[in-house]
Protein backbone atom coordinates (compact mmCIF):
# COMPACT_ATOMS: atom_id res chain seq x y z
CA UNK A 1 0.00 0.00 0.00
CA UNK A 2 1.40 3.41 -1.03
CA UNK A 3 0.99 6.08 1.63
CA UNK A 4 -0.14 9.51 0.50
CA UNK A 5 1.57 12.47 2.18
CA UNK A 6 0.47 16.10 1.87
CA UNK A 7 3.27 18.61 2.56
CA UNK A 8 2.23 22.23 3.20
CA UNK A 9 5.04 24.83 3.42
CA UNK A 10 5.46 28.31 1.91
CA UNK A 11 9.16 27.65 1.24
CA UNK A 12 9.65 25.97 -2.15
CA UNK A 13 13.02 24.50 -1.15
CA UNK A 14 11.45 22.76 1.83
CA UNK A 15 8.74 21.30 -0.41
CA UNK A 16 11.36 19.97 -2.86
CA UNK A 17 13.43 18.48 -0.06
CA UNK A 18 10.46 16.77 1.64
CA UNK A 19 9.15 15.46 -1.69
CA UNK A 20 12.55 14.07 -2.62
CA UNK A 21 13.02 12.30 0.72
CA UNK A 22 9.53 10.79 0.91
CA UNK A 23 9.25 9.86 -2.77
CA UNK A 24 12.48 7.95 -2.38
CA UNK A 25 10.60 5.68 0.02
CA UNK A 26 7.88 5.06 -2.60
CA UNK A 27 5.42 7.40 -0.90
CA UNK A 28 2.97 9.50 -2.91
CA UNK A 29 3.61 13.18 -2.18
CA UNK A 30 1.47 16.26 -2.84
CA UNK A 31 2.97 19.71 -2.15
CA UNK A 32 1.14 22.98 -1.46
CA UNK A 33 2.36 26.45 -0.44
CA UNK A 34 -0.36 27.76 1.91
CA UNK A 35 -2.97 26.84 4.45
CA UNK A 36 -5.68 28.14 2.13
CA UNK A 37 -4.48 25.85 -0.68
CA UNK A 38 -4.37 22.94 1.76
CA UNK A 39 -7.98 23.46 2.87
CA UNK A 40 -9.15 23.71 -0.74
CA UNK A 41 -7.22 20.52 -1.58
CA UNK A 42 -8.65 18.67 1.42
CA UNK A 43 -12.19 19.48 0.33
CA UNK A 44 -11.87 16.66 -2.19
CA UNK A 45 -8.91 14.59 -1.00
CA UNK A 46 -7.99 12.62 2.12
CA UNK A 47 -4.25 11.90 2.41
CA UNK A 48 -2.80 9.51 4.97
CA UNK A 49 -0.65 12.17 6.67
CA UNK A 50 -0.15 15.96 6.57
CA UNK A 51 3.18 17.69 7.14
CA UNK A 52 2.15 21.25 8.02
CA UNK A 53 4.43 24.27 8.41
CA UNK A 54 3.71 26.37 11.50
CA UNK A 55 4.59 29.80 10.08
CA UNK A 56 3.14 30.57 6.65
CA UNK A 57 1.88 33.59 4.75
CA UNK A 58 -1.88 33.87 5.18
CA UNK A 59 -3.40 31.52 7.73
CA UNK A 60 -0.71 29.84 9.78
CA UNK A 61 -0.39 26.18 10.61
CA UNK A 62 -2.30 26.38 13.88
CA UNK A 63 -5.37 27.94 12.26
CA UNK A 64 -5.14 25.52 9.35
CA UNK A 65 -5.06 22.57 11.74
CA UNK A 66 -8.01 23.99 13.69
CA UNK A 67 -10.09 24.11 10.49
CA UNK A 68 -9.02 20.58 9.56
CA UNK A 69 -10.06 19.23 12.95
CA UNK A 70 -13.42 20.99 12.67
CA UNK A 71 -14.24 18.90 9.59
CA UNK A 72 -15.46 15.44 10.64
CA UNK A 73 -14.29 13.91 7.37
CA UNK A 74 -10.73 15.14 7.98
CA UNK A 75 -10.50 15.15 11.77
CA UNK A 76 -8.67 11.81 12.01
CA UNK A 77 -5.89 12.61 9.54
CA UNK A 78 -2.60 12.68 11.50
CA UNK A 79 -0.69 15.95 11.32
CA UNK A 80 3.00 16.60 11.96
CA UNK A 81 4.05 20.24 12.35
CA UNK A 82 7.16 21.57 10.59
CA UNK A 83 8.99 24.36 12.41
CA UNK A 84 12.30 26.15 12.45
CA UNK A 85 11.56 27.56 15.93
CA UNK A 86 13.95 26.61 18.68
CA UNK A 87 11.75 27.57 21.65
CA UNK A 88 9.85 24.89 23.53
CA UNK A 89 6.71 27.03 23.47
CA UNK A 90 6.12 26.23 19.81
CA UNK A 91 6.57 22.53 20.47
CA UNK A 92 4.13 22.61 23.37
CA UNK A 93 1.54 24.58 21.41
CA UNK A 94 1.94 22.19 18.46
CA UNK A 95 1.17 19.12 20.54
CA UNK A 96 -1.64 20.81 22.45
CA UNK A 97 -3.29 21.88 19.20
CA UNK A 98 -3.69 18.26 18.13
CA UNK A 99 -0.56 17.53 16.12
CA UNK A 100 0.88 14.06 16.61
CA UNK A 101 4.49 15.19 16.30
CA UNK A 102 6.75 18.01 15.10
CA UNK A 103 9.86 18.04 12.92
CA UNK A 104 12.57 20.67 13.03
CA UNK A 105 13.75 22.43 9.87
CA UNK A 106 16.03 22.19 8.01
CA UNK A 107 15.13 18.53 7.52
CA UNK A 108 17.43 15.69 8.51
CA UNK A 109 16.36 12.98 6.04
CA UNK A 110 16.59 10.07 8.45
CA UNK A 111 14.68 11.95 11.17
CA UNK A 112 11.97 13.01 8.71
CA UNK A 113 11.52 9.44 7.48
CA UNK A 114 11.55 7.93 10.96
CA UNK A 115 8.94 10.36 12.31
CA UNK A 116 6.70 10.03 9.26
CA UNK A 117 6.96 6.24 9.34
CA UNK A 118 6.37 6.15 13.11
CA UNK A 119 3.26 8.31 12.82
CA UNK A 120 1.88 6.29 9.91
CA UNK A 121 2.47 3.02 11.76
CA UNK A 122 0.91 4.37 14.95
CA UNK A 123 -2.13 5.66 13.07
CA UNK A 124 -2.54 2.34 11.28
CA UNK A 125 -2.26 0.48 14.58
CA UNK A 126 -4.89 2.72 16.17
CA UNK A 127 -7.20 2.23 13.19
CA UNK A 128 -6.76 -1.54 13.28
CA UNK A 129 -7.33 -1.57 17.02
CA UNK A 130 -10.50 0.50 16.64
CA UNK A 131 -11.83 -1.85 13.97
CA UNK A 132 -10.98 -4.86 16.10
CA UNK A 133 -12.74 -3.35 19.13
CA UNK A 134 -15.77 -2.58 16.96
CA UNK A 135 -15.75 -6.12 15.57
CA UNK A 136 -15.46 -7.69 19.01
CA UNK A 137 -18.15 -5.36 20.36
CA UNK A 138 -20.45 -6.38 17.51
CA UNK A 139 -19.76 -10.04 18.29
CA UNK A 140 -20.56 -9.50 21.97
CA UNK A 141 -23.74 -7.59 21.11
CA UNK A 142 -24.78 -10.37 18.74
CA UNK A 143 -23.97 -13.03 21.32
CA UNK A 144 -25.91 -11.13 24.00
CA UNK A 145 -28.82 -10.81 21.58
CA UNK A 146 -28.78 -14.57 21.00
CA UNK A 147 -28.66 -15.21 24.74
CA UNK A 148 -31.55 -12.80 25.31
CA UNK A 149 -33.57 -14.42 22.55
CA UNK A 150 -32.86 -17.86 23.96
CA UNK A 151 -33.85 -16.68 27.45
CA UNK A 152 -37.10 -15.26 26.11
CA UNK A 153 -37.84 -18.49 24.27
CA UNK A 154 -37.21 -20.48 27.45
CA UNK A 155 -39.41 -18.14 29.49
CA UNK A 156 -42.18 -18.30 26.88
CA UNK A 157 -41.94 -22.10 26.80
CA UNK A 158 -42.19 -22.16 30.60
CA UNK A 159 -45.14 -19.77 30.51
CA UNK A 160 -46.80 -22.07 27.99
CA UNK A 161 -46.24 -25.03 30.28
CA UNK A 162 -47.81 -23.11 33.17
CA UNK A 163 -50.87 -22.18 31.11
CA UNK A 164 -51.20 -25.76 29.89
CA UNK A 165 -52.01 -26.86 33.45
CA UNK A 166 -55.29 -24.97 33.19
CA UNK A 167 -57.70 -26.12 30.47
CA UNK A 168 -59.30 -22.70 30.39
CA UNK A 169 -56.31 -20.34 30.44
CA UNK A 170 -54.49 -21.16 27.20
CA UNK A 171 -52.21 -18.21 26.39
CA UNK A 172 -53.06 -16.39 29.63
CA UNK A 173 -49.47 -15.57 30.61
CA UNK A 174 -48.56 -14.22 27.17
CA UNK A 175 -51.62 -12.02 27.08
CA UNK A 176 -51.02 -10.69 30.59
CA UNK A 177 -47.42 -9.92 29.63
CA UNK A 178 -48.61 -8.12 26.48
CA UNK A 179 -51.20 -6.05 28.32
CA UNK A 180 -48.77 -5.21 31.12
CA UNK A 181 -46.12 -4.01 28.70
CA UNK A 182 -48.66 -1.83 26.88
CA UNK A 183 -49.82 -0.28 30.17
CA UNK A 184 -46.19 0.40 31.12
CA UNK A 185 -45.52 1.96 27.72
CA UNK A 186 -48.48 4.30 28.05
CA UNK A 187 -47.41 5.17 31.58
CA UNK A 188 -44.07 6.41 30.24
CA UNK A 189 -41.79 3.55 31.32
CA UNK A 190 -38.49 3.15 29.47
CA UNK A 191 -38.10 0.48 26.80
CA UNK A 192 -35.96 -1.60 29.16
CA UNK A 193 -38.53 -1.35 31.96
CA UNK A 194 -41.29 -2.29 29.53
CA UNK A 195 -39.40 -5.45 28.54
CA UNK A 196 -38.71 -6.29 32.19
CA UNK A 197 -42.41 -6.01 32.98
CA UNK A 198 -43.18 -8.19 29.97
CA UNK A 199 -40.88 -10.91 31.32
CA UNK A 200 -42.43 -10.60 34.79
CA UNK A 201 -45.85 -10.95 33.21
CA UNK A 202 -44.84 -14.12 31.42
CA UNK A 203 -43.85 -15.75 34.72
CA UNK A 204 -46.35 -14.17 37.13
CA UNK A 205 -48.23 -17.48 37.51
CA UNK A 206 -45.18 -19.76 37.68
CA UNK A 207 -46.21 -20.80 41.21
CA UNK A 208 -49.16 -22.72 39.75
CA UNK A 209 -46.64 -25.39 38.83
CA UNK A 210 -46.81 -26.38 42.51
CA UNK A 211 -50.63 -26.55 42.57
CA UNK A 212 -52.39 -29.79 41.71
CA UNK A 213 -53.97 -29.95 38.25
CA UNK A 214 -57.13 -31.34 39.79
CA UNK A 215 -57.54 -28.19 41.87
CA UNK A 216 -56.71 -25.79 39.02
CA UNK A 217 -59.18 -27.50 36.67
CA UNK A 218 -61.87 -28.34 39.20
CA UNK A 219 -65.22 -27.20 37.71
CA UNK A 220 -67.04 -27.25 41.06
CA UNK A 221 -66.59 -24.82 43.94
CA UNK A 222 -63.25 -25.17 45.71
CA UNK A 223 -63.04 -26.21 49.33
CA UNK A 224 -61.33 -23.89 51.79
CA UNK A 225 -58.24 -26.11 51.74
CA UNK A 226 -58.16 -26.14 47.94
CA UNK A 227 -58.65 -22.38 47.76
CA UNK A 228 -55.79 -21.95 50.24
CA UNK A 229 -53.54 -23.90 47.87
CA UNK A 230 -54.55 -21.65 44.98
CA UNK A 231 -53.86 -18.56 47.08
CA UNK A 232 -50.41 -19.89 47.90
CA UNK A 233 -49.23 -19.86 44.26
CA UNK A 234 -47.72 -16.33 44.53
CA UNK A 235 -45.50 -17.51 47.40
CA UNK A 236 -44.51 -20.64 45.50
CA UNK A 237 -43.74 -18.55 42.43
CA UNK A 238 -41.50 -16.23 44.41
CA UNK A 239 -39.63 -19.19 45.88
CA UNK A 240 -39.07 -20.62 42.42
CA UNK A 241 -37.82 -17.35 40.91
CA UNK A 242 -35.72 -16.03 43.79
CA UNK A 243 -32.74 -18.11 42.68
CA UNK A 244 -32.52 -16.32 39.31
CA UNK A 245 -29.87 -13.88 40.52
CA UNK A 246 -29.47 -12.17 37.14
CA UNK A 247 -33.11 -11.06 37.16
CA UNK A 248 -34.25 -10.68 40.78
CA UNK A 249 -37.19 -8.49 39.68
CA UNK A 250 -39.02 -11.58 38.42
CA UNK A 251 -40.01 -12.29 42.02
CA UNK A 252 -41.98 -9.03 42.09
CA UNK A 253 -44.57 -10.04 39.51
CA UNK A 254 -44.93 -13.55 40.85
CA UNK A 255 -45.39 -12.71 44.53
CA UNK A 256 -47.47 -9.54 44.51
CA UNK A 257 -49.73 -9.59 41.42
CA UNK A 258 -52.73 -10.52 43.65
CA UNK A 259 -52.23 -7.69 46.13
CA UNK A 260 -54.98 -5.07 46.12
CA UNK A 261 -54.60 -1.30 46.23
CA UNK A 262 -56.86 -1.21 49.32
CA UNK A 263 -54.71 -3.76 51.17
CA UNK A 264 -57.20 -6.64 51.02
CA UNK A 265 -55.22 -8.82 48.61
CA UNK A 266 -52.73 -11.61 49.21
CA UNK A 267 -50.25 -12.99 50.20
CA UNK A 268 -48.83 -10.02 52.16
CA UNK A 269 -51.76 -7.58 52.32
CA UNK A 270 -49.69 -4.75 50.91
CA UNK A 271 -51.55 -1.59 49.96
CA UNK A 272 -51.17 1.46 47.72
CA UNK A 273 -47.64 2.30 46.67
CA UNK A 274 -46.20 -0.29 49.05
CA UNK A 275 -47.11 -2.74 46.28
CA UNK A 276 -44.25 -2.70 43.73
CA UNK A 277 -45.29 -0.72 40.68
CA UNK A 278 -44.67 -3.66 38.34
CA UNK A 279 -47.01 -5.84 40.39
CA UNK A 280 -49.68 -3.13 40.31
CA UNK A 281 -49.49 -3.08 36.52
CA UNK A 282 -49.52 -6.87 36.21
CA UNK A 283 -52.45 -7.01 38.64
CA UNK A 284 -54.61 -4.91 36.31
CA UNK A 285 -53.50 -6.89 33.26
CA UNK A 286 -54.13 -10.20 35.03
CA UNK A 287 -57.64 -9.23 36.14
CA UNK A 288 -58.49 -7.94 32.67
CA UNK A 289 -57.41 -11.19 31.02
CA UNK A 290 -59.29 -13.26 33.60
CA UNK A 291 -62.49 -11.46 32.57
CA UNK A 292 -61.81 -11.64 28.85
CA UNK A 293 -60.98 -15.36 28.83
CA UNK A 294 -63.22 -18.43 28.94
CA UNK A 295 -63.79 -20.27 32.18
CA UNK A 296 -65.45 -23.58 33.00
CA UNK A 297 -68.46 -21.70 34.36
CA UNK A 298 -68.72 -18.91 31.73
CA UNK A 299 -67.53 -17.61 28.40
CA UNK A 300 -65.69 -14.38 27.68
CA UNK A 301 -67.38 -11.54 29.53
CA UNK A 302 -68.98 -8.77 27.44
CA UNK A 303 -66.63 -5.83 26.94
CA UNK A 304 -68.95 -3.35 28.64
CA UNK A 305 -69.10 -5.59 31.71
CA UNK A 306 -65.31 -5.77 31.77
CA UNK A 307 -65.06 -2.00 31.50
CA UNK A 308 -67.50 -1.59 34.40
CA UNK A 309 -65.53 -4.00 36.60
CA UNK A 310 -62.26 -2.17 35.95
CA UNK A 311 -63.96 1.14 36.68
CA UNK A 312 -65.43 -0.25 39.88
CA UNK A 313 -62.04 -1.52 41.01
CA UNK A 314 -60.18 1.80 40.63
CA UNK A 315 -58.67 2.72 43.97
CA UNK A 316 -59.82 -0.50 45.65
CA UNK A 317 -58.55 -3.50 43.72
CA UNK A 318 -56.45 -1.52 41.23
CA UNK A 319 -54.00 1.35 41.20
CA UNK A 320 -56.16 4.19 39.77
CA UNK A 321 -53.48 5.33 37.29
CA UNK A 322 -53.04 1.92 35.68
CA UNK A 323 -56.75 1.11 35.81
CA UNK A 324 -57.41 4.34 33.91
CA UNK A 325 -54.86 3.35 31.25
CA UNK A 326 -56.58 -0.03 30.93
CA UNK A 327 -59.92 1.72 30.52
CA UNK A 328 -58.45 3.84 27.72
CA UNK A 329 -57.21 0.69 26.00
CA UNK A 330 -60.72 -0.78 26.29
CA UNK A 331 -62.28 2.36 24.81
CA UNK A 332 -59.87 2.19 21.86
CA UNK A 333 -60.60 -1.51 21.29
CA UNK A 334 -63.89 -1.00 19.44
CA UNK A 335 -63.73 -4.46 17.82
CA UNK A 336 -63.01 -6.17 21.16
CA UNK A 337 -59.81 -7.79 19.93
CA UNK A 338 -58.11 -7.68 23.34
CA UNK A 339 -59.46 -11.00 24.56
CA UNK A 340 -58.89 -14.71 24.32
CA UNK A 341 -59.49 -16.06 20.83
CA UNK A 342 -63.04 -17.46 20.73
CA UNK A 343 -61.59 -20.73 19.38
CA UNK A 344 -59.12 -20.92 22.27
CA UNK A 345 -56.06 -20.45 20.12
Amino acid sequence: MTEWILVVDDDASNLRMASHILSGESMRVSCLKSGEDALAFLAGNVPDLILLDVHMTGIDGFETLEKIRANKALADIPVIFLTADEDTGTETKSLRSGAMDFIKKPFVPDVLLLRVRHTLDLTRLQSNLTREVERKTAEVVQQNRRVEQMAQQIVKALAGAIDAKDTYTNGHSSRVAFYAREIAKRAGFSDMDQENIYMMGLLHDVGKIGVSDSIINKPAKLTEEEYAQIMNHPVLGAQILKNISEFPELVTGARWHHERFDGLGYPDRLSGELIPVEARIIGVADAYDAMTSRRSYRGVMPQERVRSEIELGKGTQFDPQFAEIMLTMIEEDSMYNLREDPDGR
